[in-house]
């Protein structure tokens, strides 16, 4: 099934009335920030700072380790207490390195020896050190560092630039509210990425169900000139970029290819604004816009969040919670992530926190596969999921993988729309973790291999050398015999010469 030339996909209830047509709110600095080394794609970052250190707002915390990586800043002046693990906003609630700050609610602001200027005078190769060192990811939840789709490439130059707007998720209303408080602002940022990339065409997408927010960055777009604002239709997953990438340049994505090879960059609302707030006023990514809502919220909002805060603290600021939730979500509820508990902390990709009661959780029982083929329809990459799970049921990793399963990104969509309550995107996201585990472990195992051949390798030229040289050795001492025999040798001859002659006068 298709949508305006898209495959799949699906209508889930928006539930966006609760937090759209809120303005956003600003959270006070909570006593203590926990921020994670690992709130990115790649490496963890190095921390700078030791316990005792006393920092300003803004000031480096740790260091980016390698291009894949992300640097961390203060998001408030204090003292560094600890660093130390900490539970990760994760669904394991494995502990990660944390940095720990107690804030001082100064606010002191750390100094950068960086110029501002204007941006639009910075190359491509300045606006992308300034973007990776203000550590901005990816905001939409995919946390991949930002400055390195900045990076110009002769090889693949960017023609198109797309802004996601689409927000599809349910819930979640943070980067609408953004759109609408701070229009000019965003089309600023839009104007510095596009400057950055050189690109001929830069284009916002923003859903239909989402008028105000068009209706703002049109206006903004108006006025600043350079950037087309377009409606794309409000269907669930509108806000991949491989569909973002179809719908609006009409070229689909190529199997296992990024936007980048076609020519197409795509960066999200919130990224858009990070790298306006970094370009033009010098403040690295130490907060973000989290939309809190669900049914065991009291009042549901968004609010400008420290990177740090932990969940608990967020929703107090909300009003606490009006019951105990059934599902504790960062993220959105299709693709989101459950917390096992509120002392997480909110990171940079943490775009919502959704307190749901068991009435909007609509799991039930799972029951056997009636084969009526809905996941098919409602998958977007046009997967078979009722066969990747027949595969899953039986633990059939690699048979799912001969399937496709790779090639999952993990919507819900299948699970969605199942009458049986099958949770497919679980079965699958297991699926990719064990092959991910496996090609990890081949790995490991290859270079294993590797060391031990050229281990051996070693050894045998090491024996080889150590063989020679005792050949050598032995050669020279038996030369150095044969000479010492000879040179005692010649005396000997020369005497038997010098008597033979005397013998015969003799005789």
């Amino acid at each position: 099934m298709k949508l305006f030339g898209l495959r799949g996909g699906v209508h889930p209830e928006a539930l966006k009335h609760h937090t759209e047509q809120r303005a956003i709110q600003r959270m006070p600095m909570p006593k203590r920030l926990y921020i994670p080394l690992q709130q990115h794609i790649g490496a963890p970052a190095k921390a700078e700072v030791e316990v005792g250190d006393r920092v300003d707002k803004g000031q480096l915390l740790a260091r980016s380790q390698g291009l894949i990586s992300a640097p961390i800043h203060a998001p408030s002046s204090g003292t560094i207490i600890a660093i130390d693990d900490h539970p990760a906003p994760h669904p394991t609630g494995l502990p990660v390195r944390t940095i720990v700050i107690e804030t001082d609610h100064q606010e002191r602001i750390f100094k950068n020896l960086t110029e501002a200027g204007d941006p639009f005078q910075l190359d491509a190769q300045q606006i992308a050190a300034r973007v990776g060192q203000a550590g901005i990811v990816g905001m939409g939840g995919a946390t991949f560092p930002s400055a390195v789709k900045l990076m110009p490439n002769p090889k693949n130059p960017i023609h198109t630039l797309i802004i996601n707007g689409s927000e599809c998720e349910p819930y979640l209303s943070c980067d609408d509210r953004l759109m609408q408080e701070r229009p000019d602002d965003l089309i600023d940022g839009i104007r510095l990425i596009s400057h950055a990339l050189q690109a001929k065409r830069a284009v916002l997408a923003i859903e239909d169900n989402k008028p105000a927010a068009y209706a703002a960055m049109r206006a903004a777009a108006e006025r600043a000139g350079g950037v087309e604002v377009l409606q794309i239709p409000s269907r669930y997953p509108m806000g991949w970029e491989k569909q973002l990438v179809e719908i609006i340049t009409g070229h689909e994505l190529p199997h296992g290819q990024l936007p980048g090879a076609i020519g197409v960059c795509v960066h999200n609302v919130g990224t858009a604004f990070a790298i306006y707030r970094t370009l033009r006023i010098d403040e690295p990514l130490i907060s973000r816009v989290v939309t809190v809502s669900g049914g065991a919220v009291k009042t549901p909002q968004n609010v400008l969040v420290p990177i740090g805060t932990l969940v608990a603290d967020l929703l107090d600021f909300c009003g606490g919670l009006t019951e105990e939730p059934a599902r504790l979500v960062m993220g959105g509820p299709m693709m989101g992530q459950v917390m096992p508990h509120q002392q997480v902390p909110i990171v940079k990709g943490s775009s919502g926190i959704l307190a749901l009661t068991r009435h909007e959780i609509d799991d039930g029982p799972e029951r056997p596969c009636i084969r009526c083929g809905r996941c098919v329809s409602a998958c977007p990459v046009g997967l078979m999921p009722l066969q990747l799970g027949a595969r899953m049921r039986v633990d059939d990793v690699t048979g799912a993988e001969q399937l496709g399963v790779q090639d999952c990104i993990g919507c819900g969509c299948c699970s969605y729309v199942c009458p049986s309550k099958i949770p497919l995107v679980q079965y699958f996201n297991y699926a990719k973790g064990e092959l991910q585990d496996r090609r990890t472990t081949k790995v490991k195992t290859d270079k294993t291999r590797q060391w031990a051949l050229a281990r051996t390798l070693r050894l045998q030229q090491e024996a080889e050398q150590r063989a020679a040289l005792k050949a050598q050795r032995q050669a020279a001492k038996d030369a150095k015999a044969v000479k010492s025999a000879s040179d005692n040798l010649i005396p000997v001859q020369q005497q038997q010469q010098q008597q033979q002659p005397q013998s015969e006068d003799i005789q």
